[in-house]
């Protein structure tokens, strides 16, 4: 990652394996193994480097990056168990290994942490902040099910389930150190729209590749989201275009051989893989736009590094 906040994550991991402790020995080992699983601790980096552009103290971009990273990891554990999913990280899954009340319940741990967390910020409408992004989370992953449930597929919808999927974390581990270090309203602003951005722009990526990556590259088959009678972006393109075949493919979860590169063929015969590429370009024009309310520096120059690479994954 960057450079200047490679110090403050080498930190963040000693504090991560500090919070997630338990003298449950089950609970201690999903704790230890979501330290060493790390993934690419996105969360935490915007945090660092949002302190960075503020001007907030060390301690409360490190309390808002353990927080947000904490909420992300707790609804992991819970998504898993409702998904069935067997991996996380190239490890099995918590609730494949210790069973689902463990899993649940360690969850419920992370999310106890993160409530003391908040209560050492000693800051309302940030912990007001966490709270409502906790929700969001909620209400996108049920309203991703309910589309599936009711077909009440939308271009509209999505973008809902998305923020809430992912968007809102991000914009919550921008907007927090803002927050503790007292910026302005147009500051304040400006963070937001850079981690909404952003993360629509990081989640639409991941979907389209999803179906349309390489299975190699990925480490899993393509596909996922179809056999899971999930709608993304290139095929709620070609449903509001009225293509009845890809319709056909979402309702029986691309069960039959074939049916998987056959949605690729027609989200590339409709356009509707170019409409998504244009879609993440201009999420990702929004998000760099946004760092014009700051002075441009090292920090702003990585963020829009950050969203570019977005387009860069485009292929």
């Amino acid at each position: 990652m960057f450079e200047r906040v490679r110090e403050r994550l080498n930190r963040f991991e000693g504090r991560m394996a500090e919070v997630v402790r338990s003298d449950v020995a089950f609970i201690e080992a999903i704790g230890d193994d979501l330290v060493a699983a790390g993934g690419k601790r996105l969360r935490p980096v915007l945090s660092f480097l949002a302190s960075d552009l503020v001007g907030a103290d060390d301690a409360a971009g490190m309390r808002v990056a353990l927080a947000v990273e904490l909420l992300h990891s707790a609804s992991l554990l819970h998504d898993d168990l409702i998904d069935d999913a067997a991996t996380r990280r190239g490890a099995e899954a918590a609730f494949r290994r210790y069973g689902n009340v463990v899993s649940v319940m360690s969850g419920d741990f992370l999310l106890a942490r993160v409530l003391g967390l908040l209560a050492e910020t000693g800051d309302p409408a940030f912990t007001k902040r966490m709270s409502d992004t906790a929700a969001r989370i909620c209400e996108g992953e049920v309203l991703q099910f309910q589309m599936a449930t009711l077909e009440t597929w939308s271009l509209e919808e999505y973008r809902r389930v998305i923020e809430g999927k992912t968007a809102v974390l991000l914009a919550t581990a921008m907007i927090g150190p803002g927050m503790l270090a007292g910026a302005d309203a147009e500051r304040l602003s400006a963070l937001e729209r850079y981690g909404m951005a952003y993360g629509r722009a990081f989640q639409m990526q991941d979907d389209r590749l999803d179906l349309l990556g390489d299975a190699e590259t990925l480490g899993k088959p393509v596909g996922g989201d179809l056999r899971e009678g999930k709608a993304t972006h290139p095929v709620l393109v070609l449903l509001e275009r009225g293509v009845d075949e890809a319709a056909d493919i979402v309702r029986r979860h691309a069960r039959r051989d074939g049916d998987v590169a056959r949605m690729q063929t027609l989200v590339r015969e409709h356009g509707a893989d170019a409409a998504t590429r244009d879609a993440i370009r201009s999420e990702v024009r929004t998000a760099t736009e946004a760092l014009n309310a700051f002075s441009e520096s090292s920090a702003t120059r990585d963020l829009a590094t950050l969203a570019e690479r977005e387009v860069a994954r485009l292929g």
